[in-house]
């Protein structure tokens, strides 16, 4: 991949979007009108559960003897990725093209962030919004490839405000807070460590723009991409700007593509995310992963759509024109 400032490439997509995000009741905010056919292809969930021992009881700050004793046990944690159907059929609701994953596990509150449980013990963790993990990318980028003229030339789309990739003009205190050793590190970051609190910083501190802090000037902060690139032009899509690069869907065949991406951090190399879109030089297909979608939108032809959804490796289903993906779009599990 090679980053392009001919942000021309993608107008075409601009064209076939909704106006914005005022009533964001259709997917085509930011999925292109126009295509044959559409799929959704679902995030995988997260679920953990302590082997031969219950969680303490929630909430947490009820029960602190509790929740001290069981840290002090350090019981082993079972922890596995796990399908929306699994997890529909654990809480007795309906996974159908349009669910919703808070409908999904019974939550009322789409932004309540809590952790669920169900009757086998199994905690279950939110899928990542905005990022397709590296191995499912590679077993959709295989369908992709097989259905376009064109599978070694197309463009990939960044995101521009995930945190520490561009650089930005920042406040010395901002700076310093980048930098700085203190502070717990996330989970797979150890703590205490300079290193880990920097990228823990870059990459949790900032996933709004932050040049966009009014209070935040004076002096530039270095992002993972050249600074020339983060001055560069950007791809204005309704509500959306991103990064471009030049690149083929062969490029993402592999799961080892973080590896090659531009915006990789060699001190992060356990997360690197994944483009917000891509599409072919051809247009046959366009895919999109929207930030706060906890799904992948791809539109192509009916061939294609059907090849996604009938793989056993992706949880993918068919979606009708106009779908709604918003917090309220799951007619089904109220």
């Amino acid at each position: 991949m090679q980053w392009t400032p001919n942000v021309s490439a993608g107008d075409w997509l601009r064209e076939r979007l909704d106006a914005g995000w005022s009533t964001p009741s259709s997917m085509h905010i930011v999925v292109p009108h126009g295509f044959e056919a559409y799929a959704r292809i679902l995030h995988p969930a997260t679920r953990e559960r302590p082997v031969g021992r219950a969680w303490p009881p929630l909430p947490m700050e009820g029960h602190r003897r509790e929740w001290d004793a069981f840290a002090a046990a350090q019981p082993e944690i079972d922890t596995e990725h796990v399908r929306w159907s699994h997890v529909a059929l654990a809480f007795g609701t309906v996974l159908h093209p349009e669910a919703q994953w808070h409908r999904l596990i019974g939550r009322d509150d789409p932004y309540n962030g809590d952790e669920v449980q169900d009757a086998a013990g199994w905690r279950y963790q939110d899928p990542q919004q905005g990022r397709l993990e590296p191995e499912t990318l590679a077993s959709v980028a295989i369908h992709l490839a097989a259905h376009t003229t064109t599978p070694n030339d197309g463009f990939v789309a960044l995101w521009e405000g995930w945190g520490g990739v561009l650089g930005f003009e920042g406040s010395m205190s901002t700076s310093a807070r980048l930098t700085s050793a203190g502070g717990d590190a996330k989970p797979g970051l150890a703590p205490h460590d300079p290193t880990a609190a920097h990228h823990e910083a870059l990459l949790y501190s900032s996933i709004h723009n932050p040049w966009n802090d009014g209070y935040a000037k004076g002096r530039w902060i270095p992002g993972l991409l050249s600074d020339e690139i983060s001055r560069g032009p950007r791809l204005e899509l309704p509500d959306r700007d991103h990064v471009l690069f030049t690149g083929g869907i062969n490029e993402f065949v592999d799961a080892s593509w973080p590896e090659h991406a531009p915006w990789r951090d060699p001190n992060a190399t356990w997360f690197t995310h994944s483009p917000s879109l891509i599409w072919p030089a051809d247009h046959a297909w366009a895919l999109v992963t929207e930030i706060d979608f906890d799904s992948t939108v791809i539109g192509g032809s009916a061939a294609l759509i059907a090849a996604l959804c009938n793989d056993p490796d992706l949880e993918a289903f068919p979606l009708g024109e106009n779908a709604d993906l918003s917090a309220e779009g799951d007619s089904i599990n109220k």
